[in-house]
């Protein structure tokens, strides 16, 4: 059953508004947006959703307030990307305009899950297993080491440990780094006749890493 209730949706949408303002804003804009994405003209429990967002929106007037059809917004997803700053919406929802944005960036080996409750938080790749590379150092590691990244930075803010945020940044920007230069990347990003190995990849971001702490 999809259930969306009251109180969990007052968290995860305040929860957006709070990431909003500690962002730069959109890309296309630099306007601080938070969007509100939901299936609202068919489904009452979507309804509520959109109610309890606009509710709560008011306690923000310095954040831009946009709503969207689900549907409608995996199109202006993939055509508008810079326009959004910080997406909310139920569990399903989610689940499913999360793969499509992770397209955007490069596919599913890059894409990080976060499951952050008020004490206790999760980060994983969200591409899950994949048993046909198992044993040929063939998977992208990036979504991984990402994925520990993210973990660092919630680390540093529930323990206001600056450092911790510090090496979360670093991490990305070797990640950036090694990506950029374009020469050591797994066959999902650049083919399977210019590909590397995982352990490749993996060391040649450790190595950039070493430096940027160093």
């Amino acid at each position: 059953a999809r259930v969306i209730t009251r109180a969990a949706s007052e968290r995860i949408i305040r929860r957006a508004f709070e990431t909003s303002r500690k962002r730069n804003g959109a890309p296309k804009d630099k306007k601080k947006r938070v969007t509100c994405i939901a299936k609202d003209n068919v489904l009452r429990g979507c309804q509520m959703f959109v109610e309890i967002f606009t509710e709560i929106g008011k306690d923000y007037p310095d954040i831009e307030k946009d709503f969207a059809i689900v549907d409608a917004f995996t199109q202006w997803l993939i055509t508008q990307p810079e326009y959004y700053d910080v997406c909310v919406t139920t569990n399903m929802f989610g689940d499913i305009v999360t793969d499509l944005a992770s397209v955007l960036q490069g596919g599913m080996g890059l894409a990080v899950g976060c499951n952050i409750g008020d004490k206790h938080g999760m980060f994983e790749p969200i591409h899950g297993s994949a048993p046909k590379h198992a044993g040929k150092d063939k998977a992208n590691p990036i979504a991984m080491i990402l994925a520990a990244a993210e973990g660092l930075r919630w680390l540093g803010e529930q323990k206001s440990d600056a450092t911790l945020g510090r090496a979360a940044r670093a991490i990305e920007d070797s990640v950036a780094a090694v990506v950029l230069e374009g020469k050591t990347l797994t066959y999902d990003m650049v083919g399977e006749e210019r590909a590397r190995p995982m352990s490749e990849v993996g060391n040649a971001i450790r190595a950039d890493l070493a430096k940027r702490l160093t």
